[in-house]
């Protein structure tokens, strides 16, 4: 090799390795005393760099003590609400990684190398874990309903989750900060995933091993009152994404029961050339206008959602990947 080359070499800087992504867990508890402390140790043993924070929401037991003994930062969120509590995480705390569970030992820590190198290797903006296991098998109502609102966002959004109710998933730092959160509950996993379905992000999901709740340990989960509320969610999230369809259908389903009242009218007018029933009449003129006002309502919420989409998007690319 000539000297002119050796000199070049030594000349060059030497190439810095990259640093290490900055990882957060987050775990939003109320009243997990009994589990939290291990789920704390658990996500340390899986991820000895990670920064573990567990934001209490007016736990009236000991959750905030048991998680400063495992080690964890503890903050504190009043507004109650898991939707509230990640609202706050998210905005709050600084990462490359976010890595959110629950703190009721149903999820396995060990998983967690897998799903981070998951989203890091493939460059995805959210990997979510799928429950498998005795934990879903024990809570049959619940998998019910998984699977019905799974079908709905499926049909109304497009593929993409076979378990949008996972309360395990990690995601970036872009989609963290552009994430433009609004439940306050457990509908905040559906939010999630529309929000990542409409903006055609970069995801995945791993299958996980999903446990038990330990004995003295109780969902916070209502079966019935939660999943209204996730419905709810679904169809507002619906309107507000996909307008034109929504009011379209409206539009529609008015259409024809306008049809419907006038056929009689129109029957009877071409019969005898005369409108014996003219509140029937004034009634189906009046639905039909409504449905063409629903209608143009879509037209309009559709260009305004157009542009609120674009501007998430570009929230979205303004941010660097880890």
């Amino acid at each position: 090799m000539s000297p002119a080359v050796e000199m070049l070499r030594e000349d060059r800087p030497a190439r810095r390795e990259a640093a290490p992504p900055k990882i957060a867990v987050l775990l939003p508890c109320y009243n997990e005393e009994a589990a939290v402390a291990e789920v704390v140790r658990g996500f340390r043993a899986a991820l000895p760099t990670a920064e573990i924070y567990v934001y209490d929401n007016n736990s009236a037991d000991r959750t905030i003590e048991r998680a400063l003994e495992a080690g964890a930062i503890v903050r504190r969120e009043r507004r109650q609400g898991k939707g509230n509590v990640v609202r706050r995480m998210l905005a709050d705390i600084e990462a490359d990684v976010y890595l959110m569970a629950d703190g009721d030992l149903t999820y396995d820590p060990l998983a967690a190398p897998l799903l981070i190198e998951r989203l890091l290797s493939h460059q995805l903006d959210m990997v979510v874990a799928t429950r498998e296991g005795e934990g879903m098998l024990a809570r049959k109502g619940h998998a019910a309903g998984n699977r019905m609102f799974n079908g709905v966002i499926k049909r109304l959004f497009g593929a993409g989750f076979t378990d949008i109710l996972s309360g395990y998933r990690v995601v970036s730092r872009r989609f963290a900060k552009s994430f433009p959160t609004a439940s306050h509950g457990f509908e905040i996993e559906t939010e999630l995933a529309v929000h990542a379905l409409d903006l055609r992000l970069a995801v995945d999901e791993i299958p996980v091993r999903y446990g038990k709740r330990p004995e003295n340990s109780t969902s916070k989960l209502s079966t019935w009152r939660d999943g209204l509320r996730i419905l709810w969610t679904i169809a507002m999230m619906y309107r507000a994404l996909k307008p034109f369809k929504f009011f379209g259908v409206i539009g529609a389903a008015l259409a024809l029961i306008s049809v419907l009242l006038a056929a009689p009218v129109v029957e009877t007018f071409l019969e005898t050339g005369l409108v014996p029933r003219f509140p029937t009449a004034i009634l189906a003129a009046s639905v039909m206008q409504l449905a063409v006002l629903s209608l143009v309502c879509g037209v309009i919420v559709e260009a305004i959602a157009e542009g609120r989409r674009e501007a998430k998007r570009l929230r979205y690319l303004e941010l660097k990947r880890a």
